[in-house]
């Protein structure tokens, strides 16, 4: 809300807080015409699935469900390879 309001005040005419479900924003443009996106931590990636199965499947908000297949299709396939000696 603090920089909403210094945005607002310097006038660059913020967007109201959007809830994002992994977290909140806010965006603004400055005079080139470059968006900005100010966005909190909190409540993180973990909201919906546990930390152990973050990055197993594709997650979406609850706006973008009703586009899950157009999403879908749209992305590349990821390929995930472990290098030697990578320990992680």
């Amino acid at each position: 809300m603090r920089w909403r309001t210094l945005l607002q005040d310097k006038e660059y005419y913020p967007t109201e807080i959007r809830d994002r479900n992994y977290f909140k924003a806010v965006y603004f443009q400055e005079q080139g015409g470059i968006l900005f996106e100010i966005a909190t931590d909190p409540p993180g990636f973990s909201v919906d699935e546990a930390v152990a199965e973050l990055g197993n499947k594709l997650m979406l908000p609850s706006w973008l469900e009703p586009k899950r297949e157009e999403l879908e299709e749209a992305l590349p396939t990821v390929e995930v390879r472990v290098l030697e000696g990578d320990q992680t």
